[in-house]
């Protein structure tokens, strides 16, 4: 079978969640059935390591498509011309983006629909193209993939789509997210927080995220517990151009809360390993990598209660209303001064986090590629 897979957020200089989940999957089932042919459809010039075998074809399709207007032009024109040239018999489109002028069969992944639920937290354009088309490319899918089951009903109710059209797959979460010697905390709250211990979150800098919400409580926690020394560690960028806009830090924090930005895949596994708690309290989440990335360092995991994070995060988390600061601070101040809750949610951590694993989020992929 020739399958063609939109691979254009293989970004060598900055893999995000919906890169790294292409990668993962993309490369294993590649790799694993040599008896097919790929054609891997990029937007810019690639990096040669993710051409993983001798059965992928690299294609660049003009324009890069970073721009509503280009994603249009994309899909529309560039990827259905490309489908027709190289004689596909399968698009997949990890991001959830299809070509709806093509007649080629195509499987979508549909990680989330936040933007139909949260119009306010993209910008005016994004939204309208969103709102616009992912009905659409809902409908027009032979197959919809997606990351829980919690986003396969949301989907199957919001689009009106049969829930038999949509597979639900939980993601994995890459191997090198493991726990790390007290040595290593050490350097590594040397290196970013004064040598303190720290409260960690990791995440695209999007509102959706919650970020202002777990800054206030943050200050709370503090305030009523002015000798505790632990400050609070953010990792990521900003998804949307000022996306945190609304965030202000006072001055008495602004030495506790530390911006790291992006990080390199083997510097974040030491900084997830090295937090005393991974605060993650989104109120919209398809899936929650970062959930299974803590669980599988060991560390002990706030969370909130909303959306698909109960799933993911089973028994392995403590939850808050992450629509209320009170409570993220109040169950922030609870886990933090629990010596045995914390050693509890490390050790179910360690265990649940053997349900995830890329390796069979490829193969489940696989068997609804190659039996639509």
């Amino acid at each position: 079978m020739r399958i063609a897979i939109n691979t254009r957020f293989l970004l060598s200089h900055k893999m995000e969640g919906f890169g790294w989940y292409t990668y993962e999957v993309a490369r294993r089932i590649a790799e694993k059935h040599p008896e097919h042919q790929f054609f891997f459809f990029f937007d810019r010039p690639f990096d040669e390591k993710f051409i993983f075998s001798e059965n992928i074809t690299p294609v660049v399709l003009s324009p890069q498509a970073r721009h509503p207007f280009l994603f249009y032009w994309w899909f529309e024109f560039s990827v259905k011309k490309a489908l027709k040239k190289h004689k596909i018999e399968l698009f997949f489109s990890p991001d959830g983006y299809l070509s709806l002028s093509s007649n080629v069969m195509q499987v979508a992944t549909i990680h989330d629909i936040n933007f139909e639920h949260n119009p306010k937290d993209v910008g005016w354009l994004v939204r309208k193209y969103l709102t616009h088309f992912f009905p659409k490319f809902a409908k027009k899918a032979d197959h919809i993939l997606t990351v829980s089951d919690y986003s396969k009903k949301d989907i199957a109710k919001t689009y009106g789509i049969d829930p038999s059209k949509i597979t639900a797959i939980w993601n994995g979460a890459s191997d090198a997210f493991k726990p790390i010697s007290e040595e290593q905390k050490t350097a590594i709250r040397e290196k970013y927080t004064l040598g303190q211990e720290y409260f960690l979150f990791v995440g695209a800098l999007s509102p959706r995220k919650n970020l202002k919400r777990l800054i206030e409580a943050f200050e709370i926690f503090k305030k009523k517990n002015p000798e505790n020394k632990e400050q609070l560690l953010i990792v990521g960028n900003e998804l949307w151009k000022n996306s945190n806009a609304n965030i202000t830090i006072s001055d008495a924090l602004k030495e506790q809360i530390h911006f790291t930005g992006h990080l390199a895949l083997e510097e974040l596994a030491k900084i997830m390993g090295g937090a005393k708690i991974f605060t993650f309290v989104p109120y919209f989440e398809g899936f929650g990598i970062p959930l299974v990335e803590a669980m599988k360092c060991g560390t002990p995991i706030l969370s909130g209660n909303l959306t698909s994070l109960p799933e993911v995060a089973g028994d392995a988390a403590l939850y808050c209303d992450p629509l209320n600061v009170q409570d993220i601070a109040e169950k922030l101040e609870l886990l933090n001064n629990d010596e045995k809750m914390l050693r509890e949610l490390s050790e179910k951590g360690l265990q649940r986090c053997q349900q995830f694993s890329w390796d069979i989020t490829a193969e489940k992929v696989w068997e609804v590629l190659s039996t639509i």
